[in-house]
This record gives structure tokens, sequence and C-alpha cells, in this order.
């Protein structure tokens, strides 16, 4: 279910926006803000899938909302406004749409489809290839040669750039590819995403605790904490993540 949030200072406006929404089978929890203020709190604390998100409000504005949205920004935005010249700077802030008010019914619920196929594309979990086997091993340089590291010794592993950082018993090894990369090469029941730029090995996880706004804080067996997003938290994962906590 898509988690929206709509930012309008005007109540008619959101309520319109509201109805728009209520009737779509995919919409789940739907929430407003009245303010630039409130739609970064809510940003934080609700974490939506989609933003509708009004260009000009006293304060801050739309484009003010997003700058201090928190980093990466995990939603999609259509901008709602009476005026046709911010079209350009929407567009530079990746907007997905752009709706002038008043907003034609028709023209909303094309909008809102092209919105929901985004977030499906950008919420799906990448399918494993079965037509090939799982990475077991890596090639990974140390000070004085080049040995090839088990996949199983990855305790964790963390996204930088172009590159992964791969930690190993207290030892990092830095491999050129992208987590997407890796990830789609790795046994899901043995590593889980748990966030735009970390993975986890199962085996390695010591427990899981509560964290703010939803999220959960993972205990490795050598005390690193990472945090497992809700954006990532697919029914397959939290399955495995619980196993491995209950293993232990």
């Amino acid at each position: 279910m898509i988690r929206v949030l709509i930012v309008d200072d005007e109540p008619p406006a959101r309520r319109k926006v509201r109805r728009g929404l209520e009737h779509d089978a995919d919409i789940g929890e739907i929430r407003e803000a009245g303010s630039g203020e409130e739609a970064i709190a809510a940003l934080r604390d609700f974490a939506p899938d989609l933003v509708f998100l009004d260009v000009q409000m006293p304060g801050i504005d739309g484009f003010g909302v997003l700058d201090a949205a928190p980093a990466p920004r995990d939603f999609h935005v259509v901008f709602l406004t009476a005026h046709e010249h911010h079209a350009l700077r929407a567009f530079e802030a990746e907007a997905l749409d752009y709706l002038l008010k008043p907003v034609d019914p028709e023209r909303f619920d094309r909008a809102l489809d092209r919105a929901k196929e985004q977030v499906r594309l950008r919420t799906a979990p990448a399918m494993p290839d079965r037509t090939r086997p799982f990475l077991r091993r890596l090639l990974v340089q140390t000070h004085t040669m080049e040995i090839f590291l088990p996949v199983e010794r990855i305790d964790w592993a963390e996204a930088a750039g172009n590159y992964v950082d791969l930690h190993a018993a207290g030892n990092v090894y830095t491999v050129r590819t992208t987590l997407d990369q890796l990830v789609r090469q790795l046994d899901p029941d043995q590593f889980v995403r748990v966030n735009r730029s970390q993975l986890v090995n199962l085996d390695s996880v010591k427990e899981l605790q509560p964290w703010f706004h939803g999220e959960r804080l993972i205990v490795l067996k050598d005390g690193r904490e990472l945090t497992w997003t809700r954006r990532f938290r697919t029914a397959r994962a939290a399955s495995s993540l619980r196993q491995a906590r209950s293993s232990r």
C-alpha cells in the first residue's frame, strides 16, 4: 500500500486531493500537512512514498521543503500550484508531475497512475537470477596480494559510490561494483539489504531492537549497529531477519 502525504496550506485544496486518493485501492495511509514546517516533520516521521506538494506556502515553500527533506530522498513528488512559471524548477527538482490548480480530475488520475507505477518500481525488491549460481567468493586486494574472499566471511557491506566496502572479521576490502549489482549476486536467504547503502550477512546478526519512526536497529555480533529502514523491510527480509534473531 502506498503512503501519501498531502502538503498544502489551504484545507479545501487538501480535501480535494484526499478525495481523489481515497477511491484508489492502492493507496494506504494518507496524512496532511498545512505548512512547510509540518511537511518537513512528516517526511521524517511518516516516511511517505508519494507527496502531493503545494509550491507556494507561507514561510517555507514547496522547494524549501524538498531542500530540507532527509537525504536520500526516498519518495516521489507531484507538485500542485496555481502558476505555470514554476514548472521548470519543479522538474529540475525531479518532480514526477506538475498539476495546475484547479486540478482536473482526469488529469489528477493520470498523474496518480504514473506516480503509483514509479513507486512500485522504486520499492520492488531486486529479484535474483535463479538461472545463475549465487556468488561464492570475491577477488579482493589486500596490502600485499589479491585473495579470494568467501562471501560467508562478509559480515556487512556498504556502498561507496561505484565501489562497495566489504567488512569481514574486522578487515575492510573495497571492490569495484555497486551495491545493487552485489545484492543481485548474493543469496537473499543469507544476505539482506537493510537500507539504501548497506546489506548484512544474517549469520552476523546478534539482535534487533526497536528504533525511531518504525525503523529497527540491527546489532551485529561485533557490536556494529546498522539501521533497517522501513523502505527495505520487505516481507522476505523481515522473515529472514526474524529467523536469524530466533536462531541466536
